[in-house]
């Protein structure tokens, strides 16, 4: 009887897909965020048997499935997303469909070492989360509005659901098309529209589609359902807005950058550890210290980057950024632990950027100081 449940309701949705495929905006392209968590593989998953089920002549749009590599990823989650992504890029080669597997990554001077290590960027908090748009947003948008520039429009297709939570069902109803149409603008992003093919569908409902039927990829879903058992949870989500950033880093989302600071507790790599994987106990020690850094006056800055000590409006003194002498300590330590855990944490070039950044703070803070003497002097 769940066979059959499921597998009608696989033929419902690759149906519903492949009638949007063919709808009457075909030189649109799409666009597939694909995190690897579960709801993006289903959606790429359903995608492509759509894809199969049309006829070679009508394969007219293409379709991008696109993920986004923040440079400091999950380790394991990063490796099955690599694994995932040579798996749909060989069988769409294969099969000779109109299939683009690409990554998008921040620009290294906007990385979450450059500008943690380099420029002396607090680590992120509920209240300061700096990093979503320039690790997620911002390569991604620019991935998309490159489309957007050369066809007029791109179709952004995303495993978004609305009993994820009441938030994400909240943001859904607010944007969702009053029309026939299954399309709604995206909200930051001219020119872009959202596709959501599985947005009714329950948590239930995607585990089971994923268990029935093997990706048409090749393989099957099994390594990704360990994943999850692994890591006691689920994944952050496609983070394409500035609206889709609070479930980023939050604890009902648990794969995602290792170096977190937003959440109290990294339950993934702890999920890990406690699964037998203890080389990522090292990483889980360097982000809990990391962590516990971030506000001791004695690693901060008096004045903000601007030069000026700032005061909130209860009259508390808002630190500025990291000393350069705790960014120092921060990237020995790093370095350290990169050594001890064996593989790359902080590209060569990223330590190059940091260290001109470095540079530029000392020589800045001596240029203020000598300024605030003369100053004094003319006094």
């Amino acid at each position: 009887m769940l066979e059959s449940f499921t597998e009608n309701l696989k033929i419902d949705l690759v149906e519903q897909i492949r009638s949007e495929y063919l709808s009457v905006e075909q030189s649109y392209p799409w666009i597939v965020g694909f995190s690897g968590g579960k709801d993006s593989t289903l959606v790429a998953h359903l995608v492509f048997d759509a894809l199969l089920s049309i006829a070679p002549s009508l394969r007219i749009r293409d379709v991008h499935i696109i993920s986004n590599d923040t440079l400091v990823e999950s380790p394991l989650v990063i490796d099955h997303l690599d694994k995932v992504q040579n798996q749909i890029r060989h069988a769409a080669e294969v099969l000779n469909l109109p299939v683009k597997v690409a990554t998008t990554e921040p620009i290294l001077t906007q990385s979450f070492w450059v500008l943690l290590i380099g420029k002396g960027y607090p680590t992120p908090n509920q209240t300061m989360r700096w990093c979503t748009d320039r690790l997620k947003i911002q390569p991604t948008s620019a991935y998309i509005l490159d489309k957007v520039s050369i066809h007029g429009a791109a179709i952004v297709v995303l495993g978004v659901r609305s009993d994820e939570s009441s938030s994400r069902k909240r943001a859904i109803e607010k944007h969702q098309n009053i029309s026939d149409s299954k399309l709604a603008a995206h909200t930051s992003l001219p020119g872009a529209f959202v596709y959501r093919p599985i947005v009714d569908l329950t948590t239930d409902d995607v585990w089971e589609l994923l268990a029935e039927h093997s990706p048409p990829w090749g393989g099957t879903h099994r390594d990704l359902i360990q994943l999850y058992r692994n890591a006691e949870g689920g994944e952050c989500p496609v983070v394409m807005s500035k609206e889709d950033a609070p479930g980023c880093g939050t604890n009902s989302s648990r794969f995602g950058c290792w170096t977190c600071t937003v959440v109290e507790k990294d339950r993934s790599l702890q999920g890990f550890v406690d699964s037998g994987m203890h080389e990522y106990g090292i990483l889980i020690g360097f982000r809990d210290w990391l962590k516990s850094i971030r506000n001791d006056p004695k690693y901060r800055q008096v004045e903000r980057r601007n030069g000026k000590v700032q005061f909130d409006s209860n009259g508390n003194h808002i630190p500025g950024p990291f000393t350069v002498k705790a960014r120092q300590m921060i990237l020995d330590k790093l370095l350290e632990v990169q050594k001890e855990y064996g593989s790359t944490l902080i590209l060569p070039e990223e330590i190059e950027l940091i260290r001109r950044e470095w540079s530029q703070s000392l020589s800045g803070n001596i240029s203020r100081r000598q300024l605030a003497i003369t100053e004094l002097e003319q006094d």
